[in-house]
């Protein structure tokens, strides 16, 4: 076994052959009989770094339930370290949702739980991490709420290191979706307080990622909104709409979406410049972060002062023209078609639509059947009109 260990350690080469030659099922059945203390360590650690070269995680995956129980067994009575290399094993295998099921089922949750409160902080990081995919299953989340583990994940995200931080806020996001007493619940418990600290610590902008995924979900209650644009977070995103991060922009414009239904918080993030950096992702690459820049300004603009904003940036008009290109799919067209309606009682704007080729695209939009697309090239037709009768 130390020999083992000391090859697959040094390279990930190593790794495949090792796993070529059928060490899996062996390291399974060690782990399985009444091997000695020593061997059952080394062979966790040995399935961890497995775990760990993507192109090997199948093979344990194939090993099913037998490896599975003893991984859960492990997290139930070994020790520290055992845990540790046990916890890196199940972060591999859970995202199946049968090994989710599973690991839910014979009381994984439980001890992911207490290593989480109890466990050395490298423990910390790494259950939480278990715990976060799991979180993802919604069949799994009454086993979450049966063991209480919101309480935990919230002292966590208070006082955890930065990754176990990051972990439980993950964790709680999952959790939260679509269910608005959990939203209120973690809010009464201090989420909040924790999602400020955790953001103003200036982690990594990849780590940020899940806090504005928190924070957005958070915003789509309208109970909890207000509160969260008094504490300040409407500053925090319009900082991060122009990171390096594509996840941390699309979140944080899906979150100004949220709390643009506050009519009276779309004028303060108009105010605070969010306008500009949302125009600016209307040119970027991926189409997830066009429709999200979109989809939020589609909001923002109903109030007037934005709507002057936006007229005023360069290329806004031009940027949402193109996206009603029928060529970019997989882009909800109702958005951008929205953002031009609420300009149209402007000649300017009217001018530069047509110019852009709007007219073009809005008539192959209507034949789509795409929402407000008729009524927006009528209001560019009669703009036309009003021009032929205009005063000299």
């Amino acid at each position: 076994m130390d020999t083992v260990l000391s090859l697959i350690e040094e390279d990930d080469k190593n790794v495949l052959i090792a796993v070529a030659q059928g060490i899996v099922p062996v390291l399974a059945r060690l782990l399985d009989c009444n091997s000695c203390f020593d061997i059952k360590e080394k062979s966790v650690a040995a399935i961890s770094r497995i775990s760990m070269v993507d192109s090997s995680k199948h093979v344990l995956i194939a090993e099913g339930l037998l490896l599975l129980n003893q991984l859960i067994r492990i997290l139930e009575s070994g020790s520290w370290f055992a845990k540790e290399k046990a916890c890196v094993a199940l972060q591999a295998l859970s995202f199946s949702r049968e090994n989710a099921r599973a690991i839910g089922s014979r009381g994984g949750i439980c001890s992911l739980l207490e290593i989480c409160q109890a466990g050395t902080p490298s423990s910390q990081g790494l259950a939480s991490g278990v715990l976060r995919n799991l979180a993802v299953f919604e069949e799994i989340r009454e086993n979450f709420i049966e063991e209480n583990a919101v309480f935990v994940l919230i002292g966590l995200a208070a006082s955890g290191t930065a990754l176990a931080q990051e972990n439980a806020i993950g964790c709680l996001c999952n959790l939260v979706k679509e269910d608005e007493n959990l939203k209120l619940l973690i809010v009464k418990e201090g989420v909040v307080e924790c999602l400020r600290n955790f953001w103003d610590s200036c982690p990594p902008a990849r780590s940020l990622e899940v806090a504005v995924e928190l924070l957005r979900e958070l915003a789509s209650n309208q109970a909890i909104a207000e509160g969260l644009v008094s504490d300040g977070f409407v500053v925090r995103l319009v900082a991060v709409l122009s990171c390096g991060v594509l996840g941390v922009r699309v979140a944080a414009a899906r979150a100004i979406f949220e709390l643009g239904f506050i009519m009276k918080t779309r004028k303060l993030i108009g105010e605070l410049g969010c306008i500009s950096p949302l125009i600016k992702m209307l040119d970027c690459k991926a189409v997830e972060e066009k429709e999200a820049a979109a989809k939020a300004l589609s909001l923002l603009v109903l109030h007037a002062g934005n709507r002057r904003i936006f007229r005023k940036t360069e290329g806004g008009i031009v940027s949402t023209v193109q996206l009603l290109d029928p060529l970019i799919q997989n882009l909800d067209k109702k958005y951008p078609v929205s953002i031009l309606a609420s300009l149209l009682n402007s000649k300017k704007c009217r001018k530069q639509m047509i110019a852009a080729g709007a007219s073009g695209h809005l008539k192959k939009l209507m034949e789509m059947d795409v929402e407000g697309s008729k009524k927006l090239l009528d209001g560019l037709g009669r703009g036309k009109i009003w021009g032929v009768f205009a005063r000299p």
